[in-house]
């Protein structure tokens, strides 16, 4: 297993925040992973879509594991285009002591603001070449006017140049495009919602965009 670090710095913190990331698990948990995230102490876990394929009610191993994360540390879960929850779904994932962030926003224990931006594709499955639909414009408007340190989950990537980048969030963490569906000497082919050579697929864009 390989865990990419970033240290981003930012004046709107005033103390050391480690987060860790998770995102396109699709219902799979890795060998290891809650032991390297447990190693790693974060002071918050933020899971970016995808964690769930379909329901939450089909996959308890997954709901057993959000307990366990959620028992680490404060543990926001904003979903994807493969998380087809109802309410009871809904209601599943809050059992396990997870906030669930559905195109809203809560203020952490640690003094910042972190929202969940659901997918455009809402109880609907994306094609590979269907293009993303918007996201809640109205939220994304609301939860970039608040004042303090703002992290958005955000599943999708490309709604970052057209939607995300000109407002003043702080941070994004994303997932979906799998590094580039396909990769070549180092290069994304192709990904869902940005099409071929893909430019949102791996990295740190802009000191935001993870």
């Amino acid at each position: 297993m390989r865990i990419t670090q970033y240290e981003i710095r930012s004046a709107a913190i005033g103390k050391p925040l480690t987060f860790a990331l998770l995102t396109d698990l699709h219902s799979r948990i890795p060998d290891r992973l809650y032991t390297e995230i447990r190693k790693k102490s974060p002071d918050i876990i933020a899971i970016a879509g995808d964690f769930i394929d379909g329901s939450a009610s089909e996959a308890p191993h997954m709901l057993e594991f959000l307990s366990g994360l959620a028992s680490l540390c404060p543990c926001y879960y904003s979903t994807g285009n493969h998380e087809l929850f109802t309410d009871r779904d809904k209601e599943l994932v809050r059992r396990t002591g997870t906030v669930l962030l559905d195109d809203s926003c809560e203020l952490s224990g640690c003094g910042i603001y972190i929202g969940g931006i659901s997918s455009g594709f809402g109880f609907s499955r994306q094609s590979r070449y269907m293009k993303t639909p918007a996201p809640d414009l109205g939220f994304l408007k609301r939860f970039s006017s608040l004042g303090a340190f703002r992290l958005l989950l955000s599943h999708h990537p490309e709604y970052y140049p057209e939607y995300i980048r000109k407002t003043g969030i702080d941070l994004v963490f994303s997932g979906h495009a799998h590094g580039g569906q396909w990769r070549f000497f180092g290069q994304g082919i192709f990904a869902p919602g940005q099409g071929l050579f893909p430019e949102y697929t791996r990295g740190l864009y802009d000191r935001r965009l993870v």
